[in-house]
């Protein structure tokens, strides 16, 4: 029942989420500049550089340069933090790209992705009690937050081994609850993604039987930005590029100064810095601009949303009204576009990391 209820309530907001866009200007039309914005972030080793920033003052030093105040806004709870953005309380939001397509582009949000931070090399996993292979999960339940990339990637996990999602039931959970769930006996089998997947690999006699290493690049974390906000106002694009790229340097660094960074992103993601350091070895991070522009603008991008997208669509995550994959209109560097081209609401924008790769912020 609660998952129905969970289920239910997300795709309200997206019905809610569509309604507010017929009523507000489009990408297109100029929205007002402003000096002062929010982005939320959530716990997750590849967004943990973002409330370091803040707290470290580089956040401050971009801001200022451009004139502008930018607050990052911690929201516990996944998900809500991505619902918010759609909801237009929050300007930007770290998110992943599957969530970025199915909650506020597919509810109507024109959004922009313009850092491409990270993808997930091991760091989102399905996790089995008592087996070591993908096979022993047929009849089980699991136990995930539904509709999000663990879904994605438990699919993907059937799919490379020769079953379908009918094959096991899910139950949704929240990911502020997933690892203390998983604890249970009688729960032996769930999805999810650093740091729970690290707490429960701790749980006796569980195996990681299938991690996103297995599906390289597939699923990325974005850092999107509502796109009317961002045309209004360039300058906020280039104090986040700005700020990425200068605490990708920092982070990187393989001195005390380095690890110094480090261990103060564990203590914001409630960790130790041993137990983040192995969070960010399964984590691939696009510390260099250059990389992350040529990532961004390849092509294997397309195919990955395509693959994702034709998910979401078969999951009846782009709602009740949409009729094909099309449904939702993508966009991508050089022109080329995913989708309803006259419903484009996700942009792949590497505009601002390409002046960090120029050195032109």
């Amino acid at each position: 029942m609660l998952h129905q209820l969970r289920r239910a309530a997300r795709f309200l907001l997206i019905a809610c989420a569509l309604a507010v866009a017929a009523c507000t200007p489009s990408a297109e039309e100029a929205a007002e500049p402003r000096t002062s914005f929010n982005i939320g972030w959530s716990i997750y080793a590849g967004w943990m550089p973002w409330p370091y920033a803040e707290q470290s003052g580089i956040v401050k030093k971009w801001a200022d340069k451009y004139g502008i105040e930018i607050k990052f806004v911690q929201v516990n709870d996944y998900v809500e933090s991505v619902n918010q953005y759609t909801a237009g309380k929050l300007d930007g939001v770290t998110v992943a790209n599957m969530d970025a397509l199915t909650i506020p582009a597919a509810g109507g949000k024109d959004t922009s992705a313009i850092i491409l931070g990270d993808y997930s090399n091991g760091n989102d996993a399905v996790l089995l009690k008592g087996a070591s292979n993908v096979a022993a999960i047929k009849g089980r339940e699991v136990y995930l937050v539904e509709l999000s990339v663990s879904h994605y990637l438990l699919a993907r996990a059937l799919e490379k081994n020769g079953m379908k999602l009918t094959d096991v039931k899910t139950v949704n959970t929240s990911d502020a609850d997933i690892a203390s769930a998983f604890a249970a006996p009688a729960i032996n089998a769930a999805v999810a993604w650093n740091p729970q997947v690290t707490t429960m690999k701790g749980v006796p006699g569980t195996t990681a039987v299938f991690t996103s290493a297995d599906i390289p690049g597939e699923i990325l974390d974005l850092l999107v930005v509502d796109t009317a906000t961002l045309k209004a106002n360039p300058n906020l694009g280039k104090a986040l590029a700005g700020i990425w790229f200068e605490t990708m340097t920092l982070m990187a660094k393989q001195d005390a100064e380095g690890a110094a960074a480090r261990a103060a992103m564990a203590k914001l993601a409630g960790t130790t810095p041993a137990e983040f350091e192995g969070q960010l070895a399964s984590t691939f991070l696009y510390t260099d601009a250059k990389a992350a522009v040529g990532a961004m603008s390849s092509a294997d991008l397309v195919t990955t949303m395509q693959r994702v997208r034709d998910f979401s669509f078969a999951q009846g995550l782009f709602g009740q009204g949409a009729r094909s994959a099309d449904a939702v209109g993508m966009e991508f560097p050089g022109g080329k576009t995913l989708g309803d081209t006259k419903a484009i609401t996700l942009r792949f924008d590497p505009t601002f990391m390409q002046l960090a790769a120029d050195g032109k912020l």
